[in-house]
């Protein structure tokens, strides 16, 4: 049951990273995080669905739920470490 939901939000993650627009240059992503930013809009969308669906499905839906908000934590997690690595490198930078 667990390889299913992790699962399923691994596939929600990989199709919000194939969506992006192509041709993004190298410091935009690096500054805006627009993957973790896909990610993070894909679990969302995931979770409104879920929270959508009709009954528990054997409690599967719950769990899938409980994964989706467990990995949208993550991902602001990630984007919070990634800004504070971002400021931590300008700052360093500036004062070579």
């Amino acid at each position: 049951m667990h390889k299913l939901i992790a699962r399923s939000v691994a596939v929600a993650i990989i199709m919000a990273l194939f969506s992006l627009p192509v041709g993004m240059s190298a410091a935009t992503a690096d500054d805006d995080q627009p993957h973790m930013q896909a990610a993070l809009e894909a679990l969302r969308q995931a979770e409104q669905h879920l929270k959508e669906a009709a009954h528990d499905k054997a409690g599967h839906r719950e769990a899938a739920l409980k994964a989706t908000q467990e990995a949208i934590k993550h991902v602001q997690m990630g984007i919070k470490a990634g800004d504070r690595h971002e400021d931590k490198r300008e700052h360093d930078h500036d004062h070579r």
